[in-house]
């Protein structure tokens, strides 16, 4: 049961071709099940990985004891470090909503500039971008869609600028958690020394901040056609430079995981400054104050991307009261579409109260304030603890990240690595598979320093240690499926790669050549598509890149960067995420009116992802990987 196994590509009649039909069943399972019978991701994942273990045992003659340990080490690491890192995230986002800072985080956005133009580059790019570093998973998406209707976007522009916006940040989302999962499963398969953390994020760091110069200036048109790129691009442009220039410096020369972080605050803080100097000329359709506060309607939107639900609930852990009221309607001009929209979700959260939590919080102010009809008002204080959370972060990695510091917590007993228990497997060489060796870095994983950023998150915010340890316990309820979904699909990867399948595809696209580096962006674009996740597509694409670019003669680095940076535009377009934009607007059962508004736009990014990749395997932009 437990005897040793070696990897064979071409187990079928010594045919590869053959093989490959056979190889391709657990991918094919995974993609009919999700993009065309519409069954729920985890239950999905689950089932894939069932066809996975079948193939592996039954054509491949991996002997079961093998092929289960596989599994469960692929469901291992599913949880941690890359599950560590989502839960411990979001909790340190539940505790801003729990509070009532993220109120006053979004009110301090609205006042930065009145142009609903420039509000969806702060909100949906920048800001969007802040919480996909910390977060991801769906969670951009929703909050800021939400935040935008409020601010008077219609819901079909307000879901669309949210699914365009969260492209340029995914690779490196949830700090960094797609480029640690394709790290680990390209390094296993593919013996070049640069598929680590560190250059995978600094070859995708030389590939998506291209693509954040022009998602801005998408974004205008968007909202507004050629007049916004003419009246606004000067603020589009300042965004999506500043944002590449601080993606590609922190992913290459600062921290992986802090990429996104860095690249969001610096972009929101240079449109910030512009506009203290220069304004738009607004039109009087794009010019509307906002009417009331608004909150996130859902935290529920990573279990209806990653489970495939559909739909999104009310946020765990908050009561939400929610009226409609009538906006003025809006004239366009010059054949243009106003943003704006007749009916606006006025929602006010009041938080989680306990009978003895009587304090003053902010959201308690903004229902008092909104009931009387004025302004709200924050103090200086209450802005500074609003935004609190990400500077604890920015500063918990910074010092993690130091030379010294990062080496020291690298080494025993900070950093323990085993090799898998009773897990015995050789690859076509006759050498044990990297990929059986279990690496346990407890105290400096990104999860385990986010737990910390969030113990100083609840002191600061006030938050008190019994509603602090109830919001990650419902935290951990909020993403009961998406945490099956993930340790499904990674324990699936997991037995592709070492029972052969993997090897098996590589071998077969390998006979497409040269001509394999145009066409591995729009693999990791597939993957993402159905599958909704950067993660899980690097899961299942990582090694296989890499196994192709050895045999067809190309960079393993630049076609393992390429699927994650070819999945990013995938993620618009994926049947989750669309479920959630259009749950969050009140648009449920009407995706497919969001999906033609986002499809050209994707596929536009993709053809240009797939140039520069294909450029930076020739000469002439060869330089530019590491």
């Amino acid at each position: 049961m437990f005897d040793q196994f070696t990897v064979v590509t071409d187990p079928v009649g010594d045919s590869v071709a053959l093989s490959a039909i056979f190889a391709v069943l657990p991918l094919l399972t995974l993609f009919v099940l999700l993009g065309v019978l519409k069954v729920k991701a985890w239950l999905a994942g689950v089932i894939s990985l069932a066809v996975a273990l079948i193939v592996a045992i039954a054509v491949y003659a991996m002997p079961i004891g093998q092929a289960v340990l596989s599994a469960t080490e692929g469901a291992a690491f599913g949880f941690f470090p890359i599950l560590w890192i989502v839960i411990n995230a979001i909790w340190v986002y539940n505790l801003t909503v729990e509070s009532g800072h993220f109120d006053v985080l979004r009110r301090s956005f609205e006042r930065v500039s009145p142009d609903m133009r420039i509000q969806a580059i702060i909100i949906a790019f920048c800001f969007g971008a802040l919480l996909e570093a910390l977060a991801g998973f769906g969670t951009p998406v929703a909050i800021t869609v939400v935040m935008l209707m409020a601010l008077g976007f219609r819901p079909i522009h307000a879901a669309s600028v949210s699914l365009l916006a969260n492209t340029a940040p995914v690779a490196f989302g949830a700090l960094a958690t797609p480029i640690v999962t394709l790290a680990s499963v390209s390094s296993g398969a593919n013996p070049d020394p640069r598929l680590t953390v560190d250059t995978l994020g600094a070859m995708v760091g030389r590939q998506t901040p291209i693509l954040a110069v022009v998602v801005p200036l998408m974004l205008v048109a968007l909202v507004d056609g050629r007049r916004g790129i003419r009246q606004t691009w000067p603020a589009a442009l300042v965004a999506g430079v500043s944002f590449g220039l601080a993606q590609f410096v922190a992913a290459n020369y600062i921290s992986v995981p802090l990429t996104d972080i860095v690249a969001a605050l610096v972009s929101a803080a240079a449109v910030v400054l512009l506009v203290r100097v220069w304004r738009p000329v607004t039109p009087a359709d794009l010019g509307r104050e906002p009417e009331a506060a608004a909150v996130p309607a859902a935290r529920g939107a990573v279990d209806a991307e990653l489970a495939g639900s559909g739909r999104v609930g009310a946020a765990a852990g908050t009561r939400s009261d929610t009226t409609s009221t009538a906006a003025p309607g809006l004239g366009g001009s010059g054949g243009q579409t106003p943003p704006g929209d007749p009916r606006i979700d006025q929602t006010v959260s009041t938080g989680r109260h306990r009978g003895d939590d009587l304090e003053s919080r902010p959201t308690d102010q903004a229902r008092a304030a909104t009931a009387s009809g004025r302004r709200i008002a924050d103090t200086p204080a209450e802005i500074g603890r609003a935004y609190a959370p990400y500077l604890i972060i920015i500063a918990i990695f910074s010092v993690a990240n130091l030379g010294a510091v990062k080496t020291a917590l690298a080494k025993e007993p900070w950093t323990v690595k085993f090799a898998w228990p009773g897990l015995d497997i050789l690859g076509g060489n006759g050498k044990p598979l990297s990929s059986v060796t279990f690496t346990l870095n407890w105290l400096p994983a990104a999860g385990t320093l986010m737990i910390l950023a969030g113990i100083l998150t609840a002191l600061v915010l006030r938050v008190s240690a019994g509603r602090a340890l109830r919001a990650y316990g419902r935290t951990y309820v909020e993403l009961r499926y998406a945490i099956v979904t993930v340790m499904a699909v990674l324990a699936l990867a997991y037995v592709m790669n070492q029972s052969g399948q993997t090897n098996t595809l590589g071998a077969f696209l390998a006979a497409a050549g040269g001509a394999f580096v145009f066409l591995s962006a729009i693999l990791g674009w597939i993957g993402v598509a159905v599958t909704g996740s950067d993660t899980s597509a690097n899961a299942l694409f990582g090694a296989l890149q890499v196994q192709t670019a050895a045999r067809a003669g190309l960079d393993p680095l630049l076609l393992a960067a390429a699927n994650s940076s070819g999945g990013v535009l995938g993620k618009m377009i994926s049947p989750q995420n669309l479920a959630i934009a259009a749950g969050a607007v009140g648009m449920a059962g009407r995706e497919g009116e969001i999906f033609r508004k986002v499809f050209g736009w994707s596929l536009v990014l993709l053809l240009f992802m797939c140039v520069l990749v294909a450029l930076q395997a020739s000469p002439v932009l060869s330089w530019m990987v590491p």
